[in-house]
């Protein structure tokens, strides 16, 4: 019997409950495909759990302390659950969700060192705040409208160069210069030259992952961190080798384990204001906001299209689905795991012919089984999963191609935008610099009306953020 028969009986067998609810039969799918796309939508996704703990662990908060990478692991794949269930059950779209990657390194690497992780985590909730209500009021949109495409596009070029340099150094493939101030160049390959077994792994993983997703391989990326970690362990438990930094890939005393839910409910809603200052906690959240619905809003698209389910270039119950988007940052902070949105990987489940929530709540549902497995998480090391970053560096580098490098209007700022993100490790600093240089050369152009007063107000903004020493010490 054909897997076409098989999905026509399970259909005529449907529960009118379920067909209603998810509208089955008017998506033209069956619950079998529902499955399958909910299966194949977790296992391209589910290196997340893996990797955001590598991501937020590999910074310390102003006060020097350091979340625990099995906290970060259960904070990640609870969200992960939750919300998921609760895009497929509101917005019945085959669109699951997670912490974000990219923002998460905004959180880590930005907010923390300025503010204590309850703060920075009380900053996401606000975030999510933010987003709920510009979704309601419209405002989402129209922020949408007024920032050029270009620039959009550099965000998430820059965003890319900035997760393969933070994968690049966590690896240990790239290194600062000891004393930088002295030499010619601030960073250096390895110790000079590449060398140690925990070296050798992540460029074993970080080739077999480069073929595995050349070759479209379903779950390319968590297949080759599962492999790349047993090798790690191998050496590691039993040949002794050690360096591997922050995380020893030895084998855990047992592989189910309780959930740490030790990160829960550690906000702090206002507290990043006093300690990094308000112009500071408000260009941060800005940047969270920014990065957030613009990442959201692309991948429902786009998703939504593939799926066949937008219909004039509108996606059915679109308000649903981005109010559950911005409960997703909401969750993140209270959670603990930073900015949940919606994964562009769900397009993998679409194409196994996923078309309703369903198959989000299968997703979901198979991140609440991972919850049980904490133990056996916090093995992976940072040279097994450290190359899931430069991979996906290198695929969020394609969207180059529809930057228009010949005018002279964008091809400054949105340079300045890509560049200065990973040059600073700031996705802040990148925003800011493309803003100002873009508003700026519309203005000694004579054209200030194209760049409109919204784009010139948070120009001001990020000039005052980059000044606030200078202004600090005027006024002081």
């Amino acid at each position: 019997m054909t897997r076409t028969d098989n999905d026509d009986r399970l259909a005529r067998r449907l529960p009118p409950v379920l067909d209603r609810f998810f509208s089955i039969t008017g998506r033209q799918t069956t619950v079998s495909r529902e499955i399958r796309g909910g299966v194949t939508t977790f296992v391209a996704m589910a290196y997340i759990v893996l990797l955001n703990p590598l991501i937020l662990g590999a910074s310390a908060d102003i006060t020097g302390a350091r979340l625990d990478p099995a906290q970060i692991t259960t904070a990640t794949a609870l969200s992960a659950a939750v919300m998921t269930v609760l895009m497929g059950l509101v917005g019945n779209a085959p669109l699951a969700m997670a912490a974000g990657v990219g923002i998460n390194g905004v959180v880590a690497f930005q907010m923390a060192p300025a503010m204590t992780w309850a703060q920075a985590f009380g900053l996401v909730v606000l975030e999510g705040v933010c987003i709920v209500l510009m979704a309601a009021s419209g405002v989402r949109e129209r922020i949408m409208n007024a920032i050029p495409m270009p620039l959009k596009t550099a965000i998430t070029v820059g965003i890319g160069l900035y997760l393969a340099l933070v994968g690049l150094v966590s690896a240990g493939f790239v290194t600062r210069v000891p004393d930088s101030a002295n030499s010619p160049v601030p960073v250096r390959l390895g110790e000079g030259h590449l060398a140690g077994w925990p070296i050798v792994v992540f460029c074993f993983g970080l080739l077999l992952m480069v073929v595995l997703v050349a070759r479209r391989v379903a779950g390319a990326l968590l297949i080759s961190i599962g492999i790349t970690t047993v090798l790690a362990v191998v050496l590691h438990e039993g040949f002794g080798v050690g360096g591997w930094g922050r995380t020893d890939p030895a084998l855990p005393d047992h592989v189910l384990g309780a959930p740490d839910l030790g990160l829960f409910g550690t906000v702090d809603l206002f507290g990043g204001f006093v300690s990094a200052g308000p112009i500071a906690a408000t260009v941060f959240l800005f940047t969270l906001v920014l990065s957030g619905f613009f990442d959201a809003m692309g991948t429902i698209t786009s998703v939504s299209q593939e799926a066949g389910l937008s219909k004039d270039g509108k996606v059915p119950g679109m308000g649903r689905i981005l109010f559950v988007d911005g409960a997703g940052a909401i969750a993140g902070g209270v959670t603990g795991s930073s900015p949940n949105t919606v994964f562009l990987e769900s397009a993998a489940g679409v194409g196994e012919g996923a078309r309703t929530g369903l198959a989000s709540v299968v997703t979901g549902g198979l991140f609440a089984i991972t919850l049980l497995f904490t133990p056996l998480m916090t093995v992976v090391p940072a040279q097994a999963a450290a190359p899931a970053l430069v991979v996906i560096g290198g695929m969020m580098m394609a969207q180059c191609r529809g930057i228009p490098w010949t005018d002279s209007d964008y091809t400054i700022p949105v340079f300045l935008t890509a560049a200065i993100i990973p040059f600073t490790y700031s996705i802040t600093n990148g925003v800011g610099a493309g803003l100002i240089s873009f508003v700026l050369i519309k203005t000694c152009t004579g054209r200030w009306r194209e760049a409109g007063w919204l784009l010139t107000v948070l120009a001001v903004v990020f000039a005052v953020y980059f000044g606030i020493n200078g202004i600090e010490l005027l006024f002081g």
